[in-house]
């Protein structure tokens, strides 16, 4: 496995446990369908939340939420659409969140949650 896809991985491990501590029910992860993946479905109380994880080891190429485009964005709407279809549950509401996880040379890595970007 590439060193980058590791980083990716280690930050969805560090992103669920986060939704888990904040009471979220991680619902599925890396959820695929013929439209793409979402990293973390989750439920958040009432409200489906569709998670983008973004980890970065450092800000050369920028900090992790700059990498969601307009265009993942509009893919991750769909995607929610997708995961509501073969869906029974009900729920309040539907949000796209982004967890930019950072990891530090030293130290625990740093989470930022960004709460309905869609």
């Amino acid at each position: 496995m590439n060193a980058t896809r590791e980083v990716g991985r280690h930050g969805e491990e560090v992103a669920a446990r986060w939704a888990s501590e904040q009471g979220w029910a991680v619902l599925a992860r890396n959820w695929r369908c013929p439209h793409g993946e979402v990293d973390i479905v989750a439920r958040d109380g009432r409200d489906l939340v569709i998670v983008e994880v973004k980890t970065r080891r450092s800000v050369r190429c920028g900090i992790p939420q700059e990498a969601v485009t307009r265009a993942k964005l509009a893919r991750l709407r769909r995607l929610a659409a997708a995961w509501l279809a073969e869906d029974d549950a009900r729920y309040r509401d539907i949000r796209v969140d982004v967890i930019a996880v950072s990891l530090p040379p030293a130290g625990a890595a740093v989470v930022e949650h960004l709460r309905g970007v869609s």
